[in-house]
């Protein structure tokens, strides 16, 4: 009983608290990468704290969309952050389904645009329109990612699925590393990340997810920041407790449950290692190559599928 409840705590606490120390992570290596000093790791919480703490201007022109917004998207990575297996496969979840996770995410991004649009601004316009663009192509790879396993493992249940631990081992390891393959692809377009989108900058022929934001400030623009953070925090979890579920907690027992948080963070900070690699190796791509990209990520899905059979 009390491991249960140790664990429905973590659920509930680990994404929104554990969040913004990935993104200092990531911004650390890439200043490492061009010999920079670099903020603090804790940078992040610093930066949401300065803006939970000032005052928010408000477009004449925005309406209750731009308002309610932020709550729901920061609300949307909270409800997913709950439902999906992050230190213990074997607990009950039956919001943990496939698509209920891909559907509450895909409304916090389709409030995000609303948000985007609603001011009436021209960055905010292109900002959504991209974004949404960039949903549309990356969504059918981002279900048959999830699909693959699903069909491997005979269950929807993102839980059931992290159960069988052995799944990178068995017949099965090539549809595996295919739809693991497809599924990063995916992450870095949803996350807003290199190739995809800069994160970094306020360029008008470069940014998507900043363009969006661009009219929030305070309180809000926090609660748009800490929900971004929270979605790149989410897919690194789906990386890794769905393709490499090696170390998930499979009894209720405290061991089982140490192992199982330390297996996480080591898996995580494998994916901001990644990442940070990644955006210090490769510059943006011009917005017509991404769909060629999200392409990529849905064939390899399907070829995934087809080799199971």
């Amino acid at each position: 009983m009390i491991i249960t409840i140790v664990i429905w705590i973590i659920q509930l606490l680990f994404v929104p608290l554990a969040s913004p120390l990935c993104i200092g992570i990531i911004r650390k290596i890439k200043a490492r990468f061009q010999n920079r000093q670099g903020a603090s790791v804790f940078q992040p919480y610093f930066d949401l704290w300065k803006l939970l703490h000032k005052d928010e201007v408000i477009s004449k022109d925005a309406s209750w969309i731009f308002e309610f917004a932020p709550y729901i998207v920061f609300t949307s990575t909270l409800v997913v952050g709950m439902s999906i297996p992050l230190v213990a496969g074997f607990i009950n979840n039956n919001a943990g389904d496939m698509l209920v996770i891909i559907c509450t995410l895909s409304i916090g991004t389709f409030f995000l645009a609303l948000a985007g649009i609603d001011t009436g601004s021209g960055f905010g316009g292109f900002g959504a329109s991209r974004e949404m663009t960039m949903a549309a192509l990356a969504e059918g790879g981002f279900i048959f990612s999830l699909l693959t396993m699903a069909v491997i493992n005979n269950t929807t249940n993102l839980f059931m699925i992290s159960q069988h631990g052995t799944v990178v081992h068995s017949q099965f390891f090539l549809s595996t590393m295919l739809a693991f393959f497809g599924f990063i692809i995916v992450m870095l377009a949803e996350t807003a990340r290199f190739p995809f989108d800069n994160p970094a900058t306020h360029l008008e022929l470069t940014m998507i997810h900043e363009a969006m934001i661009l009219e929030y400030s305070g309180k809000k623009l926090a609660l748009m920041e800490w929900a971004s953070a929270n979605k790149l925090l989410i897919f690194f979890a789906l990386g890794s407790n769905l393709f490499f579920p090696v170390g998930i907690a499979q009894t209720p027992t405290f061991w089982g449950l140490g192992i199982g948080i330390a297996a996480l963070a080591i898996k995580i900070l494998l994916f901001c290692l990644a990442i940070a690699i990644l955006e210090s190796s490769v510059a943006k791509f011009r917005f017509f190559r991404l769909p060629d990209l999200l392409l990529i990520s849905f064939i390899v899905n399907v070829v995934a599928i087809i080799l199971i059979f």
